[in-house]
């Protein structure tokens, strides 16, 4: 298994509306075509409006870098930059926890 969290730090409240439609696009694409994304959840963060938050699973690494290599991906990747002042990601290794994939 491999993850990442991303936090997205919008600049206004315009470039919010567009990022979230940039998203909800792209996340249907990762639904139906990435069999080794196992999460992709994107929150927006209670008393930050402009701030959103992607918790990302894959089945391995592999997995991780097929997501990447997608059209998709690559045009999320492209466009992202307009709509962001700030971002921050982590790669995860689990250490335990509940529902992991085996």
């Amino acid at each position: 298994m491999y993850g990442l969290v991303a936090r997205f730090d919008l600049k206004d409240a315009g470039a919010a509306e567009e990022f979230d439609a940039l998203v909800a696009e792209t996340g249907e694409l990762i639904r139906v075509a990435e069999p080794g994304t196992l999460l992709y959840a994107v929150n927006r963060v209670d008393d930050a409006p402009l701030s959103r938050v992607f918790y990302e699973v894959y089945a391995d690494r592999a997995a991780f870098e097929a997501h990447e290599q997608t059209p998709h991906v690559k045009h999320f990747l492209t466009e992202r930059d307009r709509y962001i002042a700030n971002l921050r990601v982590e790669f995860l290794t689990p250490v335990s926890g509940k529902n992991l994939p085996t």
